[in-house]
């Protein structure tokens, strides 16, 4: 049975959707949280069947106050697993580590929460899987500076990197694909820092709840694909929380 070491930024975001597909396909998933009093992160060897670097909210990757704390361990966490050649999926926040452990930068950019659509630029991408249009809800700052050898799947609406590869199994989502209004809310409330006045992108991300849902299934099935997250020991799956 495989599991998924996922790091938490913050209480509000979580796998959110995404969590339903892996305990479809019997993925099991440990979620650390290194923010919380005696929170750790996990070892390389924890990270074997997959690295998951979840999102921050208004915590950012350019060094100042604004910068998740352990930040620089976590580079080297996910440094070390693509070395290693473990699955490492960056989402938001997450996707910029991706990219700094794989030799990238990121520049400062400010809190954004904003709907957007994402287009494919390569058919192959995702094993063929990831749509040619969907959309994304973008919640966070800062911005990748992807290094060279990065590929870029899918573009968004202002032709920055919606998806993009590092090698044959790491992905970065500048946007959470399995988001729900409700980790939004939760997002705003946690922190003293918001966008000024979120309500129109709350009410708007509710309206595109069931296509976000929908493209979620096929990049879900492409994702799973591509990292070799189901094997033939897979068993019975849950969150180990």
């Amino acid at each position: 049975m495989k599991t998924l070491a996922v790091i938490q930024h913050t209480s509000a975001e979580y796998l959110g959707l995404i969590e339903d597909h892996l305990e479809g396909r019997r993925i099991r998933f440990r979620y650390y949280r290194p923010f919380t009093a005696g929170g750790r992160l996990p070892t390389l060897q924890q990270c074997v069947d997959g690295l998951i670097l979840l999102g921050g909210g208004p915590w950012g990757a350019v060094p100042g106050a604004r910068q998740l704390p352990r930040f620089e361990e976590e580079v080297a966490l996910a440094q070390q697993a693509l070395a290693a050649d473990h699955p490492v999926i960056g989402i938001g926040l997450g996707a910029l580590i991706l990219c700094r452990a794989a030799g990238g930068n990121v520049a400062p950019a400010p809190l954004t929460f904003e709907a957007l659509e994402a287009r494919r630029i390569s058919d192959d991408a995702l094993a063929g899987f990831l749509p040619e249009r969907y959309p994304i809800v973008r919640y966070g700052c800062d911005e990748a500076v992807l290094p060279e050898q990065a590929r870029v799947l899918a573009r968004d609406t202002h032709d920055a990197a919606a998806l993009f590869q590092l090698g044959e199994r790491g992905f970065g989502f500048s946007a959470h694909p399995g988001i729900k209004s409700a980790m939004i809310e939760d997002l705003i409330m946690e922190f003293s820092e918001a966008p000024t006045d979120p309500q129109p992108g709350l009410v708007l991300l509710r309206s595109q709840q069931a296509a976000l849902e929908e493209a979620l299934k096929s990049i879900m099935t492409g994702l799973v694909r591509c990292t070799d997250l189901m094997g033939p020991d897979a068993g019975e799956s849950s969150a180990v929380r």
